[in-house]
């Protein structure tokens, strides 16, 4: 599923966070939103998604304008944001209609997806900070979003398992084939996950360059082109000063 923002603004109290911001998506891509704390990253995603509907500029999915929430996306915090007093298998499946039994097959699809199949009677309270993360991606994909939209999903993640969940995120891309946007701090992160990467720069956030990484997927995290781009992306953000 495509996705454009042409000219997008969006000002909070007189205090302007992102200004005239510009992109097109192609379905299937992978596109990285990246920059320093405060550019605004975060607020486009919102947008897209129809969670902020108070921007400026347009906002198209699929050749469609709207500012409302879209049944075609999928949202993926920061933190799982589980219902705690749920079990895993009826937080997947929090909010879809069907039977009971429709949902439930379903959720177990998709947690068999995400390496959780066996889990579900599992309370959130009983699960480490990867699984849940895990159970917020099925969450998400539950409902066979065309755009996933990412805000900063591993951050809160230990290495190790950063790592494994944005090889499954990979996995889920390849079997679903969602048109993806990643909002990240994590240059390496989004060098090693993404198609395109946007830096967005200043306050309000603006875009400032664009990164195409065209290297085959599964890529070598220690790859010599890789580190050329993470070099380029830090003297863009002026972070190797």
């Amino acid at each position: 599923m495509s996705l454009a923002l042409r000219d997008v603004s969006r000002t909070f109290n007189g205090t302007t966070a992102v200004k005239n911001v510009n992109l097109e998506v192609k379905p299937g891509e992978i596109i990285g939103l990246l920059g320093t704390s405060g550019c605004g990253k975060s607020t486009l995603l919102r947008a897209i998604s129809g969670l902020d509907s108070e921007y400026d500029g347009e906002i198209e999915i699929n050749g469609t304008v709207s500012k409302e929430i879209h049944d075609t996306t999928g949202f993926i915090f920061q933190e799982p944001r589980l219902l705690p007093w749920l079990n895993v298998l009826d937080n997947v499946t929090f909010g879809l209609t069907g039977s009971r039994k429709e949902k439930e097959n379903k959720a177990i699809d998709y947690l068999e997806s995400v390496g959780l199949r066996g889990k579900e009677r599992l309370y959130p309270r009983e699960l480490s900070g990867g699984m849940a993360q895990r159970v917020a991606i099925a969450r998400a994909l539950v409902t066979s979003p065309e755009i996933l939209l990412l805000d900063e999903p591993f951050s809160a993640l230990d290495a190790f398992t950063k790592m494994q969940l944005q090889d499954l995120l990979l996995e889920v891309w390849k079997k679903y084939q969602s048109t993806i946007v990643l909002v990240t701090h994590d240059i390496d992160e989004a060098n090693y996950l993404c198609d395109r990467v946007v830096i967005l720069r200043g306050q309000p956030g603006e875009v400032d360059r664009e990164f195409i990484i065209s290297q085959k997927r599964p890529r070598d995290r220690g790859s010599e082109e890789l580190a050329h781009f993470k070099s380029e992306i830090l003297e863009s953000l002026d972070l190797n000063k």
